[in-house]
């Protein structure tokens, strides 16, 4: 094996010598001056803090992976760099290809809050705090939330009949837990009276 490798060198060597003599070696017969014309060509200077043209592959494939996910399911801006950072792209990879989406994060709010009230009942209070939980900022869960169309009164009389087949509760017990939960005083009563107190 020793061989092997001490004649693989040397025959490395002797390629590498053979090439340099051959390349600086004076050639025998003169040639004749070869006059080329050349136009000079103006590049342009780069612009400052502009990023170059080239996109990486993975920068490619996180902004296309971006759409896929949001053809499905809407994301926060945050949630969604999240989940392309934990499908194994680097957070550079991720924030390219979600800020490449187009995305409106005011329209995925609203999608979000409807997709939780199909889900479960929610206050005003908590399903904002549920999307700000999800990525969103306070100002696109407000408008998400605004967005949904929910009757909170109807939400409030959802939730406590949620919380009435879990556990017993007394009229006061009821009405604290759902103001507990983000509903106001109001909201809250008409739920308890919703389902029979």
């Amino acid at each position: 094996m020793k061989r092997l490798v001490v004649f693989f060198i040397t025959g490395l060597l002797l390629i590498a010598v053979i090439g340099i003599t051959g390349c600086t070696s004076n050639p025998k017969t003169p040639t004749a001056p070869v006059s080329t014309l050349t136009t000079p060509v103006s590049t342009p200077a780069p612009i400052a803090g502009e990023k170059p043209d080239k996109i990486t592959l993975g920068e490619n494939n996180a902004a296309r992976k971006a759409l896929d996910y949001l053809r499905v399911m809407p994301f926060s801006r945050d949630g969604l760099i999240k989940q392309l950072e934990y499908e194994g792209f680097t957070h550079q990879q991720a924030v390219y290809g979600v800020d490449q989406s187009g995305a409106d994060w005011n329209k995925q709010a609203a999608l979000k809050a409807k997709d939780y009230l199909r889900l479960m009942a929610f206050s005003r209070d908590g399903l904002i705090k549920q999307l700000e939980y999800e990525g969103f900022t306070h100002q696109q869960a407000v408008y998400g939330v605004d967005q949904s169309g929910a009757d909170w009164n109807e939400q409030a009389a959802l939730k406590a009949k949620d919380y009435l087949r879990l556990m017993a509760f007394s009229r006061d017990g009821l009405i604290k837990q759902l103001e507990y939960e983000g509903f106001t005083h109001q909201q809250a009563v008409y739920g308890a009276q919703a389902v029979g107190y």
